[in-house]
């Protein structure tokens, strides 16, 4: 999958593509953010976005025969140009993701290519439609078929369907099976994830306060209206870590696949952490230190506590393989020995099949994860480093996994264009399989102050 932007905040023009572990990199105001936001965005809402024509000859036949066949291979050979009108109107959507004025992505693009490769249909599909207890319809395919067969339940008169219900339905069943297994789910923890982990419960008083407040209004005001104007204050990353951290009691009666199958990393992260998070049967959230009763609030718990918190209630209870983890800044708060051991962690979810998404600042990830490229080779003499350090194999990583690019000014091509001109856009880095990421973003910096402070020592001699 091929994201493409065209003046996009700070990124005038920009293609990356993900792999299971993507990178942005960068100084900061390269748009960084906005590329990531923008992805969130698309992955959340592309099935609202995508818009499937379903014929009406099919409506007719399937009230009149009470069933219809429809080959998914017919519509999935134009899933690209499909995909290419969502995308247009995506795009129209922008200032709503960004929670910003219209004006400033007037001219913002944003395409995603898909390559035949990446339509896979989904295997088995069943939905049933029921309304008062009566069902309507269902919609099923077999494991190994392209053959959607919708089927009247109802019997005649008994139930009238609405021919707009029965279009929708039948089009959102022909996205899911056709787009499903290329497009993953996102799960986002933003840069302002520490701050929704110390406000959660004022934002729940706030939206508490605002519905006493609507019941005290002219009764012509719509209290959807209302809810919906207060929440476009945030970007749709921020507003979608609020809504999470409003919910943690409730997912915490759910498990992961990472819980049920692979609790060691849940131990490592609670080491990284330092202890772990408790929701109490009154449905209250606690911090308990390692090795210590007491019991800590999330705001008199530490900033790297907080920062992690969104990270670890997913992996514990919602994580499931192919999942999209977006991570803006894991190294937000942390101390440079937890970075390294948070990009391990990461290392080993896209082991477990997880995809993971980050921004970062950090030269200790970008090193750590040097390292496990670099170690991921089957040598006496690396294997031996490994043992020594205590790194595990199920957190080496193969360079052909991992893809970062540099948020930079460099020369691009304009609309495929013979000269190149000086742009903000996104470079990909080159990754070898035995020196690891080249990240002249950092580098640069580092090399700089090495070279003042080696002026420093040894420039009076």
């Amino acid at each position: 999958m091929k994201i493409q932007i065209k003046n996009l905040g700070a990124l005038q023009q920009a293609e990356f593509s993900l792999g299971d572990m993507t990178i942005l990199c960068g100084g900061n105001n390269t748009g960084k953010t906005y590329a990531t936001y923008a992805l969130f965005g698309f992955l959340s809402g592309w099935r609202e976005g995508l818009s499937i024509e379903i014929l009406q000859q099919t409506v007719n036949q399937l009230l009149a025969e009470g069933v219809v066949h429809i080959d998914v291979n017919e519509y999935a050979k134009n899933a690209q140009s499909i995909l290419t009108a969502g995308c247009v109107k995506y795009a129209k959507h922008l200032p709503v993701t960004f929670a910003a004025p219209e004006d400033r992505f007037k001219d913002s693009q944003f395409t995603v290519t898909i390559n035949a490769e990446d339509i896979r249909l989904t295997g088995k599909y069943e939905r049933r439609m029921k309304a008062a207890n009566t069902e309507l319809f269902s919609i099923t395919k077999a494991e190994f078929s392209s053959d959607l067969v919708v089927t009247l339940l109802a019997e005649k008169g008994k139930a009238k369907i609405p021919q707009d219900v029965i279009v929708k339905v039948i089009g959102d069943a022909l996205k899911d099976i056709i787009f499903g297994q290329a497009f993953p789910n996102p799960f986002i923890a933003s840069a302002e994830r520490t701050g929704a982990a110390i406000f959660r419960k004022e934002l729940n008083f706030a939206r508490n306060r605002l519905l006493e407040e609507m019941t005290q209004t002219d009764k012509n005001v719509d209290p959807l209206d209302l809810l919906f104007k207060v929440y476009q204050d945030y970007a749709l990353p921020v507003k979608a870590n609020v809504d999470f951290t409003r919910q943690l009691e409730t997912l915490a009666k759910k498990s992961s696949f990472v819980a049920d199958q692979h609790p060691e990393v849940l131990a490592d992260f609670a080491d990284i952490i330092g202890g772990e998070y408790r929701v109490t049967k009154n449905d209250e959230l606690y911090y308990i230190p390692k090795g210590k009763s007491v019991k800590l609030t999330m705001d008199e718990s530490s900033s790297a506590v907080r920062s992690l918190l969104d990270i670890g209630f997913y992996l514990k209870h919602m994580a499931k393989p192919g999942d999209l983890l977006m991570v803006d800044e894991p190294e937000l708060n942390l101390h440079p020995e937890n970075q390294r051991r948070v990009a391990r962690l990461l290392a080993r979810l896209v082991n477990l099949g997880i995809k993971v998404f980050i921004t970062t600042h950090s030269d200790y990830i970008i090193k750590e994860l040097n390292t496990l490229i670099m170690l991921n080779h089957d040598k006496p003499h690396l294997m031996g480093i490994a043992e020594r350090e205590g790194y595990k194999p199920e957190e080496l990583i193969t360079s052909e996994r991992v893809r970062v690019y540099i948020a930079e000014k460099a020369p691009v091509r304009l609309d495929g264009g013979k000269n190149k001109v000086n742009r903000h856009t996104l470079t990909l880095a080159d990754i070898d399989p035995v020196l690891g990421i080249e990240a002249r973003s950092f580098d640069t910096t580092i090399e700089t102050m090495n070279r003042i402070q080696e002026e420093i020592v040894w420039g009076g001699e």
